[in-house]
């Protein structure tokens, strides 16, 4: 199984420090001696106060953010987690995400989802009912304009249209390598046509919260996983959309150490079929978060991985 982190400035009340390019670097970087697989990077460009103060977090542009851990990392993965695609117009979003897949030297990974707050989409003059229709057209135009070589495109949509538009230079990875965010079922059939699938599990307070459906247990998580396989399948798809997942085990370094119940859960989540664990790593200052993820490199990752 692969390990993705996401990095902590998403949590609440971070330490300062984690907005620092020194933090910055130093973390991608422990991340990647440590054996995780992919570091990652959340959006809200625009979020109201509303939402900021009664649980909501600081944030960088995840593209900028990715291409500075590019620079100071050769080998882990960079990952959008999550791009919220209806906020952004599909050419413009496709030109920064190949930029940053070609000067990773293809080391892009795009976590996308559709969004939920209408406070954030408000202010960014994008109609919050109109993101699932933006997201699956959005969704279209990026990959056509990820998958034409640098040659021109044609497309004709309800919202975006380009004409004979050019993209170069074109990305290092032939196909755009996406998972779909989100616990609803919209979600669970986009992954089945276009990639693969990322919910996240949580209480019924924080889904709410988030306006997505509920994924508290495992047994709820298989279910989703068995659905996006069979909606897969049914679409005559040859190959099982890969699956990574955060469970409520997400923050094991920060709330309990129980090594032992956390690699045994680890191996259960892996057995569903998940292949990427999802991890929130924080300390009360950058330094000890830093000290945590190796931690969690050396006792878990590596633990999991000899078996």
């Amino acid at each position: 199984m692969r390990f993705t982190l996401q990095y902590p400035l998403s949590t609440s009340d971070p330490d300062p420090e984690f907005a620092t390019p020194s933090v910055v670097r130093d973390l991608a970087q422990a991340a990647e001696e440590s054996g995780f697989d992919a570091v990652a990077f959340t959006e809200h460009p625009a979020p109201d106060d509303g939402w900021y103060s009664t649980g909501g977090h600081a944030s960088f542009d995840p593209v900028v953010a990715l291409a500075f851990c590019a620079a100071a990392t050769t080998r882990i993965r960079l990952m959008t987690y999550l791009l919220v695609l209806p906020y952004h117009n599909p050419f413009a979003a496709a030109k920064s995400l190949i930029s940053l897949d070609r000067l990773s030297e293809g080391r892009l990974a795009v976590v996308a989802g559709a969004g939920y707050l209408a406070g954030e989409f408000a202010n960014l003059g994008v109609p919050h009912e109109e993101r699932n229709a933006r997201f699956d057209e959005g969704l279209e135009a990026l990959r056509a304009v990820w998958s034409s070589g640098g040659r021109p495109v044609t497309f004709e949509g309800r919202f975006f249209r380009g004409h004979d538009l050019v993209s170069s230079p074109a990305p290092v990875q032939e196909h755009l390598p996406i998972l779909i965010g989100g616990n609803s079922r919209a979600s669970r059939r986009r992954a089945a046509l276009h990639g693969g699938w990322s919910p996240l599990m949580a209480s019924p307070k924080r889904s709410d919260r988030m306006s997505t459906a509920a994924i508290g247990t495992l047994e709820q998580l298989a279910a989703g996983i068995e659905e996006v396989r069979a909606l897969a399948r049914d679409a005559g798809r040859a190959d099982a959309p890969p699956i990574q997942a955060q469970t409520l085990q997400r923050r094991f370094m920060n709330e309990w150490t129980d090594e032992a119940e956390h690699l045994e859960h680890l191996r259960a989540v892996e057995a569903l079929g998940v292949e990427s664990f999802v991890t929130q790593i924080a300390g009360l200052s950058a330094r000890e978060t830093i000290e945590r993820v190796r931690r969690y490199g050396s006792e878990i990752i590596a633990a999991h991985r000899a078996g």
